[in-house]
């Protein structure tokens, strides 16, 4: 029997393009001022596809005691954004439109935003995303229109891609 072929180190896979630009957005997120407000996490989970996983707590509460809609609104927004701009490699994509459905309340615990691209590659993109709280329900959905802008990614201080 011949022995196993020892692992080459050298031969370890170097990211492609798509996964430096995925793992740049990561970084954008965590360096837009308003992400120190909340405990929140975006993941690039393929070239079309977002995750931000959250934390719902008393501090995002409306009078009645549950999760505000504006925190709803956010990271649906951020999810649908991130799964388009994986799409977009030179231009920061703009919110154009948003539309917005609540489903159930929320009070406490971590929440998940799926966000995935629908359409679009040049000027305009579509993509949803669904908000999955701990127990696995549905709590909100959206669908958004993205434009491209005028700003650059590379011109971004958060967005840097690294071999």
């Amino acid at each position: 029997m011949p022995p196993d072929d020892p692992v080459d180190s050298s031969s370890a896979s170097q990211p492609t393009g798509a996964e430096l630009h995925y793992r740049a957005l990561e970084r954008l997120y965590v360096s837009a001022p308003i992400n120190r407000k909340f405990d929140s996490k975006l993941e690039i989970t393929g070239e079309g596809r977002s995750r931000l996983t959250f934390m719902v707590d008393e501090a995002s509460y409306h009078a009645a005691g549950a999760a505000h809609g504006t925190i709803y609104f956010k990271m649906l927004d951020d999810a649908a954004f991130y799964a388009a701009n994986t799409l977009a490699t030179d231009r920061f994509l703009l919110t154009t439109s948003f539309n917005l459905h609540f489903t159930k309340p929320v009070r406490t615990g971590e929440v998940i935003a799926e966000g995935r691209w629908v359409s679009g590659r040049r000027r305009v993109f579509v993509a949803e995303a669904r908000l999955i709280d701990a127990e696995g329900d549905e709590i909100g959905r959206g669908t958004g229109t993205f434009m491209r802008s005028r700003i650059a990614l590379s011109s971004l201080p958060g967005y840097t891609p690294q071999r």
